[in-house]
């Protein structure tokens, strides 16, 4: 398991520029970095490769970011809109040398609502639908795309570890793996050491988040059983510290961040990772 760190907790959006923070990275023991690409302008794929090599990192994966006119399940437009920036962030993994689309890639984030249930089947065959397409053009470039159930405050479609394995059976692609998030799943699920192990060989990405967004260790998880769940599985994916602070604005209103979770956000990576290397070894 290679340890990770999403760049969210540091900038958005992640440009070239952006890839000064490499050595830092380095220098505290992160492996890979995983790089939300918020709109494909924002970076050259072959500068940012070149910097990652520099510094004798890689990127492990790219994180969807899903806007309200990007929604899978959305009307025509959005549909189109978000499967074609899927697409191109697709083509920026080929150069990346990046493995894994990870992140909500069936909805946009904050759709959350109660629907009538013909309403929701049919918005389910919608997004089987879309997630068809971008999982062919996947699996014909050699890359995986890892869907994340997220909590009820973010969206109303997949919140539980059950339900995204349900949409992964329904694609049938052998591109489609499951991205589990110890902060969604301390509010979904009822055990999460128990849902690890029915994700089994499907789980392909995780992040490893305290259960207030904080430093993982610094929280009230149990995360003896999940690293147990881990191991007994096999897993071999990153394990990606995804935190965020008030220092990035943006994205700290979108994650509903309102108050600072630790003195630093330095202190949240570097406490992070020595906490999941004990944990991990």
């Amino acid at each position: 398991m290679r340890l990770g760190i999403n760049t969210f907790l540091f900038t958005s959006p992640f440009t070239n520029k952006s890839t000064s923070l490499f050595p830092t990275f380095k220098r505290w023991g992160f492996q890979t970095v995983e790089i939300p690409v918020e709109d494909t302008s924002h970076i050259d794929p072959a500068h940012v490769k070149a910097q990652l090599a520099k510094h004798g990192l890689v990127c492990g994966s790219v994180c969807a970011c899903m806007g309200p006119d990007r929604d899978l399940r959305g009307t025509p437009q959005q549909q189109r809109t978000g499967l074609n920036y899927m697409l191109k962030l697709i083509d920026q993994m080929v150069v990346l040398d990046c493995p894994s689309l990870i992140g909500p890639v069936y909805s946009a984030v904050g759709r959350a609502d109660a629907v009538p249930p013909k309403e929701q089947k049919k918005q389910w065959k919608t997004v089987v639908k879309n997630l068809k397409s971008l999982c062919k053009y996947a699996e014909k470039k050699g890359k995986q795309v890892c869907l994340e159930p997220l909590n009820r405050f973010e969206t109303d479609f997949i919140n539980t570890c059950e339900q995204g394995l349900k949409m992964i059976r329904d694609v049938g692609s052998p591109a489609l793996k499951l991205h589990l998030d110890t902060f969604h799943m301390n509010i979904e699920q009822k055990n999460q050491a128990a849902a690890i192990r029915k994700a089994g060989k499907l789980l392909a990405h995780f992040h490893a988040c305290g259960s207030d967004r904080g430093t993982p260790g610094n929280d009230h998880i149990d995360w003896k059983p999940i690293v147990a769940a881990l191991k007994r599985i096999g897993y071999k994916g990153d394990v990606v510290i995804e935190s965020f602070t008030t220092d990035v604005k943006v994205i700290a209103r979108a994650a509903a961040i309102w108050r600072r979770m630790e003195p630093t956000r330095n202190e949240i990576a570097v406490k992070g990772i020595k906490f999941l290397r004990r944990m991990l070894a």
